[in-house]
């Protein structure tokens, strides 16, 4: 995968502290690196070079559905990189039909055009909804029966054989999503509307799985509502947290019950089903808000789960920062991560240690005390790490 930067022969020398970094798979351990992925959704032109350095490091990217020619060149690049098609589950788009016909290859399920008046949503006043922010988005009725196949049956027909999976968006929690403090006739409170898109992925479910096309939705602010990400995970193959612990270089979610451990636990929950987990941190490459969400995936993360980065909402077009931590071998984790103090929390690797303090920004610093000489970030050994709230450290040591 493009992963595996070893460090033969390199040591550094502290206060009379030394740590040879040596390759896991010398040692005898497993390689253990981090996953990422590719949102490529803005169409936005792709150079050969380009492909072939993405298709090598990332373990997933998506596209359009236009761009099948494109999902081809990523798996001759690497035949193990798994490429998904964009299809919102929740709206369709008037500006892709044009005199009666709709496009060819659309972000939807259905188009606009061909759609049955009975699919579109309708507010209390018996209007149509269009999404808020996204001119020609028209929100369609998830709960809807004949919506649910028509929309499944579209995406495969399109989708088989070109792309090994789908990227369900806008898998919604809320009823007003969109349009702020008017919900739905027919659903008028959150959780109706969550028993409609329950309904859609559970119906449709089959159909994915016979079609050979994994799924996995965006189901951002999930961490709101208690239980949702399960329930919708249930008849998926993954999910994506598109606001994942870090909103901007100066808001990071810090511990509380609808906080870090909600985040965590996403990723914690889909590995142990042997679900795939997008994590999606907004900052703008500074430091701090990188290394907590990098230490808080690195906390849960298993063989499903990637990361990738993001600084401008919606800014869907070049490949995300690649960081030279994505390649440290860590050696296999240990186990699970565990309290060391209040909200501070740590995960031991064969060749590495991750620590995360989710206390509230600002709050103290913790001083926490490793078992042995690790190489922190900046390439010194340390016997101890001190971290304030909202920000974490990924440490390499000997193995």
């Amino acid at each position: 995968m493009g992963f595996g930067v070893r460090f033969f022969g390199y040591s550094i020398l502290v206060a009379a502290l030394t740590v040879t970094l040596v390759p896991a798979a010398q040692a005898g351990e497993e390689a253990w690196t981090a996953k990422t992925y590719w949102l490529h959704m803005n169409s936005t032109p792709t150079s050969e070079e380009m492909i072939t350095t993405e298709a090598a490091r990332r373990s997933y990217v998506v596209l359009n559905a236009w761009e099948t020619d494109l999902a081809a060149k990523f798996k001759a690049a690497n035949p193990k990189i798994q490429t998904f098609v964009y299809k919102d589950l929740s709206s369709t788009r008037s500006y892709a039909c044009t005199d009666g016909v709709d496009d060819s290859a659309l972000p939807t399920g259905v188009g606009y055009c061909a759609a049955d008046p009975s699919w579109f949503l309708l507010d209390p006043n018996g209007r149509r909804f269009e999404y808020d922010g996204y001119e020609g988005h028209w929100q369609m009725d998830v709960g809807n029966t004949d919506y649910q196949n028509a929309w499944a049956d579209n995406v495969i027909a399109s989708s088989k054989g070109s792309f090994d999976g789908v990227f369900m968006d806008n898998a919604l929690f809320a009823c007003d999503t969109y349009h702020d403090g008017v919900c739905p006739a027919a659903y008028p409170t959150d959780e109706s509307m969550r028993a409609a898109y329950r309904s859609m992925l559970a119906n449709t479910r089959q159909k994915f799985v016979d079609a050979g096309l994994k799924t996995v939705a965006n189901m951002s602010n999930a961490r709101l509502h208690e239980g949702a990400w399960d329930s919708y995970v249930e008849n998926l193959d993954g999910g994506f947290d598109e606001w994942w612990l870090t909103f901007n270089d100066n808001d990071l979610l810090s511990e509380y019950p609808e906080g870090w451990s909600r985040q965590v636990a996403e990723i914690a929950a889909n590995e142990a089903k042997g679900k795939i987990t997008w994590v999606q941190p907004h900052h703008s490459g500074a430091e701090q808000p990188f290394r907590y969400a990098y230490a808080s995936y690195l906390l849960a993360a298993g063989t499903h789960a990637a990361i990738s980065e993001i600084d401008q909402t919606d800014r869907y077009d070049n490949p995300s920062q690649w960081r030279t931590e994505y390649d440290w071998d860590l050696g296999t984790p240990v186990g699970p991560y565990f309290a060391v103090a209040s909200n501070v929390f740590q995960r031991d690797f064969a060749c590495g240690t991750v620590i995360v303090n989710a206390n509230k920004t600002g709050s103290s610093a913790v001083t926490v005390r490793l078992s042995a000489p690790h190489v922190n970030e900046k390439g010194s050994t340390v016997r101890s790490v001190s971290l304030p709230g909202t920000s974490g450290t990924v440490l390499r040591r000997s193995c």
